[in-house]
């Protein structure tokens, strides 16, 4: 049983080492700001496509799942309000840090496992660079930086979707309506819970994606695996984070 918790245990205590190192190193020289600007556009710019189809549909599923429940009992005017609290506390943070961790998370891997199989990594230590600094530092500042950002562009498609299905294909209620019972429903809580979780989430995808890239071994393969692992860490460490930061709001 031992031998079994070994190997888990060392990884983790090696995960939470590479990201004290990493937080270590943002207030380091030097910070290589073109690395920076260049994963931004990498994990912004590249993930603009898949969050934007994922929040216009999440919204407008979530209005269609709705109307026959609010239609039931009367309250169709208030699916403006649970489109809005539904994607601004869960669906929105969630979804778009799962998409951005099925695509980016998976690269940062890849990325860093090729250069740690071809030995770039070690010819990079060889030279006096440190790799945290070089390759860690850039991707968690630019994920932490753009993941927020673009949470909050798919929740405003979300609520545009939810729109869409709810005043102008099922005719529930009107646009005014929509938009004013939606702006009133949230709450600096809801806001704060909002932009909380793309945050922690954007820090967890990174460290998530650079240790399984640096901790890979046995050539293309090991790649390959190192991939597979970081998407699915990532994804799991999603959505257990989000229950933990709902449960210390729901607390306050």
């Amino acid at each position: 049983m031992l031998d079994l918790l070994k190997a888990p245990v060392v990884s983790f205590q090696e995960f939470i080492l590479l990201g004290v190192r990493a937080f270590r190193s943002l207030t380091r020289r030097p910070h290589y700001w073109d690395d920076f600007s260049i994963q931004m556009d990498i994990i912004g710019v590249g993930s603009l496509p898949v969050v934007i189809l994922t929040g216009f549909f999440s919204g407008a599923v979530m209005a269609l799942q709705m109307s026959r429940a609010l239609q039931t009992y009367g309250a169709t005017s208030q699916v403006g309000s649970i489109v809005a609290i539904t994607l601004v506390r869960e669906m929105g943070p969630v979804l778009t840090a799962l998409m951005v961790a099925g695509r980016n998370a998976s690269g940062m891997a890849s990325e860093l496992g090729s250069m740690k199989v071809t030995e770039q990594i070690d010819a990079m230590r060889a030279l006096g660079t440190d790799p945290v600094q070089k390759l860690v530092k850039p991707r968690l500042m630019a994920t932490a930086f753009v993941l927020p950002l673009l949470t909050i562009l798919a929740d405003f498609l979300g609520l545009v979707g939810g729109w869409l299905v709810a005043c102008q294909l099922l005719f529930l209620t009107t646009t005014e309506q929509y938009w004013n019972t939606a702006w009133r429903a949230l709450e600096y809580d809801d806001i704060a819970q909002g932009l909380i979780k793309p945050f922690v989430f954007a820090i967890v995808i990174a460290l998530v994606g650079c240790f399984y890239g640096i901790q890979t071994t046995g050539g293309t393969q090991g790649v390959g695996r190192s991939t597979t692992q970081a998407v699915v860490v990532a994804s799991v460490w999603v959505v257990m984070l989000t229950f933990v930061i709902g449960r210390v709001f729901v607390s306050m």
